[in-house]
């Protein structure tokens, strides 16, 4: 049996910045614009009235400062509310693997190595653009990476289970060196004209390379372990798909095509799942959470993470123990614990034990203990 180890991350991070401020300037306006043409109606009480948002709203709500999008323009333009993307031919490189590609060619940098030594990678992500031919394929190929790739979806936890793929494969001798990807467009299912949620999400996409401990040439995190769980809830859901043009009405304007999710109940399930999660994991290792130097954690919103930390730890996190980016990114579904680990991990020493964990829509967790090796 084989240690698997994570020898190498990237980020890729898109040029386009939308702050709080932008947001709401562009949300009101679309609430005025939708007020005044249903004014009847409201009047009526037949629809009710779009409320306005306004930044404290945002930042209560989710400790999100800003985000990060492949396109602006037709976000922030109250009569559109969604990204503009270009189609691009059959020819030319999908979105989504111009992403991955560029964050993966960062983790073979960082760990020293080239594509001609991959044989496996996972497009783990939350959504595809397209069915087939798989994400993950094309990457393979524009790598020049070898072996074989497939595409996985598990919403936010895709990352975690992409790693527990790849680091069982590699444990058992099946591959020697894999690329765990997420681009995350997430602009695209948002509902940018709903107040509830439209501040929720931004773009990226993260790599992680990972192969056998005994090839690393440089400093790496060992995977001591690794653990998943889900359990089926309609409180996060998307109900677009294939089969949506087959249906009455399929193709009309309906909510629930995009990002859906009730708040209150996902708090609620959620947060006792995730802190039970990390301790039954730490406790079949024989870890007690006093051991832990850093929690990375989904970055869905602060004050669930704030949870998370004190239940696990039983006291208040310290900053540097687990680390937030969502102030900057926002909600980038599997790519935030990711993100979290490669910005804050290199302060590390020999020896110290991290804990990666993603949890969201399935639901779905997932966690991955970690041991640095200098």
């Amino acid at each position: 049996m084989h240690r698997p180890a994570i020898t190498g991350t990237g980020v890729f991070t898109p040029e386009n910045v939308i702050t709080n401020a932008e947001l709401v300037v562009a949300f009101n306006a679309h609430a005025d614009l939708y007020n005044a043409e249903n004014a009847a109606a409201i009047a009526a009480g037949e629809v009710p009235a779009k409320e306005h948002s306004s930044e404290d709203f945002i930042v209560k709500a989710s400790g999100i400062k800003q985000r990060y999008v492949i396109d602006k323009e037709g976000i922030l333009d109250p009569s559109i509310m969604h990204p503009l993307l270009r189609q691009r031919r059959d020819d030319e490189p999908s979105l989504m693997a111009e992403m991955g590609v560029d964050a993966a060619h960062k983790a073979l940098l960082q760990a020293g190595k080239d594509a001609g030594g991959v044989d496996l990678v996972i497009c783990a992500a939350s959504n595809m653009e397209r069915a087939y031919p798989a994400i993950a394929v094309e990457i393979q190929s524009l790598l020049g990476a070898g072996g074989f790739a497939f595409d996985m979806n598990v919403a936010c936890s895709s990352a975690t289970f992409g790693i527990q793929t790849a680091a069982d494969m590699i444990r058992s001798g099946s591959v020697r060196r894999a690329l765990v990807i997420n681009p995350e467009i997430c602009s695209a299912h948002l509902e940018w004209r709903d107040r509830d949620c439209h501040f929720i999400f931004g773009d990226v996409a993260t790599a992680t390379l990972i192969e056998r401990a005994d090839d690393a040439t440089a400093g790496y995190f060992e995977v001591k372990s690794t653990r998943c769980a889900t359990e089926f809830s309609n409180n996060i859901r998307n109900n677009n798909g294939y089969l949506r043009r087959s249906r009455p009405a399929g193709m009309a304007d309906r909510r629930d095509m995009q990002f859906m999710q009730n708040g209150r109940k996902v708090f609620k399930e959620v947060l006792p799942m995730v802190s039970e999660h990390i301790s039954a994991h730490l406790t079949s290792e024989n870890v007690v959470a006093a051991d832990l130097k850093r929690l990375w954690l989904h970055q869905a919103n602060k004050t669930m993470n704030d949870f998370i930390g004190r239940k696990v730890l039983g006291r208040t996190p310290q900053p540097a123990e687990q680390p937030n980016i969502l102030q900057d990114y926002a909600n980038t579904s599997s790519a935030g614990s990711i993100i979290a680990f490669s910005k804050y991990s290199d302060d590390l020493q020999a020896g110290d034990l991290g804990l990666i964990c993603s949890f969201g829509a399935g639901y779905s967790v997932g966690s991955v203990l970690l041991k640095r090796h200098i």
